[in-house]
């Protein structure tokens, strides 16, 4: 009977290490907490399909100034750089040579001027004195003939000096039309030769942009079709224009497709930069379209999480196109049905979630006073 307070001691140590768990406390929730999300409804709204491309821009005027006369350059009025307009003088080649050519040309005239009258007043004669019977008439024609020629020759003359006067005009350089000069080649003192580059004169007024697209969107493109483009050179800008011309043949180089659109600038864009273009090949009037962060990736695929009564449903989706930060999704999800947005990326099928509310909007108030 002495081992007995033993066993007992014994039997209350096991009978306290086989009891059940301790019961959680109450309005304590059992489980892994509810996930914070936002929540959006997915819309069905009328979606432009479009085909993409970052292209280069180019100016369609950008002449390449050259020199219309030989000579000596004297002055150079613009340097690279300088925004010209319409014929503003650029530079000036020596008009010496010009000049005498000139004034010996107008000397020419006078003197045939001269023998073009007295050879006049001498037909005229001959031909009286035919009339009058003391000449044969092959006289009189032999006078006529001979006024004639003074006349071709004093016509001969009268355009040697026009072309002397426009040679004189083309000894000053002007710009062929409104531009920034890119490039300044001459300087004074050169000897240039006719032909000889003096400027390169860009003009920013008429744009065209080279989109490149890979051969397989040959079929899906082709001229009038509209055109948006966005450039980083004006980000806050969307130009609307149209698809002038399909190139019938594929770049040896890249393999793609140029695509051309002309556009008229306002002088925010500039030749040589970047350009995005999205050509407008189709219109869905009804797709179904939802937040890009609302599609995540799981193993079974891409996926929304469609939100009822605290909890969020995976759903398997099938994708479209992207569009100003939606995502189009052609299968798997119907309009109005609400989708887990921000937080989309932490949940798993059947998670519970809580919606987070959306700011209220507050009136301003005023400032304190101090």
């Amino acid at each position: 009977m002495r081992f007995a307070p033993c066993v007992t001691l014994f039997l209350a140590i096991g009978l306290g290490a086989c009891g059940g768990k301790p019961e959680p406390a109450a309005g304590k929730p059992a489980g892994p907490p509810a996930t914070l999300i936002t929540t959006t409804t997915a819309e069905s709204i009328t979606l432009d399909v479009t085909e993409d491309s970052l292209g280069t821009l180019e100016a369609l005027i950008d002449p390449k100034i050259g020199a219309e006369v030989a000579g000596r350059v004297i002055a150079v009025h613009a340097k690279a750089g300088d925004r010209v307009r319409q014929g503003q003088p650029l530079a000036e080649i020596d008009p010496t040579d010009f000049h005498i050519q000139g004034q010996a040309d107008a000397a020419e005239i006078a003197r045939l001027d001269a023998l073009v009258a007295q050879a006049e007043r001498f037909a005229e004669r001959q031909q009286r004195l035919v009339a009058q019977g003391f000449i044969s008439k092959n006289g009189a024609d032999d006078a006529l003939a001979q006024r004639d020629a003074a006349r071709a020759q004093l016509a001969t003359a009268r355009a040697r000096s026009g072309a002397s006067r426009y040679n004189l005009e083309r000894s000053k350089v002007v710009a062929p039309v409104e531009g920034v000069i890119e490039t300044q080649i001459v300087a004074a003192g050169d000897y240039v030769k006719v032909g000889d580059p003096l400027y390169r004169l860009v003009s920013n007024r008429i744009l065209k942009a080279h989109l490149p697209y890979p051969e397989s969107a040959a079929a899906r493109i082709r001229p009038g079709q509209p055109v948006r483009l966005t450039s980083p050179q004006q980000p806050d800008r969307v130009i609307e224009g149209s698809v002038e011309q399909v190139k019938p043949t594929v770049s040896e180089g890249s393999r793609a497709l140029d695509v051309q659109v002309r556009l008229d600038n306002d002088g925010g864009l500039r030749a040589g930069g970047t350009v995005n273009g999205a050509i407008v090949t189709g219109r869905k009037p009804a797709a179904v379209v939802v937040p890009e962060q609302s599609v995540v990736l799981r193993p079974a695929g891409k996926v929304v999480y469609v939100v009822a009564e605290g909890k969020a449903r995976q759903r398997i989706v099938e994708p479209g196109v992207k569009r100003d930060g939606r995502i189009e999704i052609v299968k798997g999800l119907a309009p109005g049905e609400v989708v887990a947005e921000d937080g989309a990326g932490f949940l798993s099928d059947g998670a519970a979630v809580t919606v987070k509310a959306a700011p209220e909007t507050r009136p301003a108030t005023a400032a304190a006073r101090p």
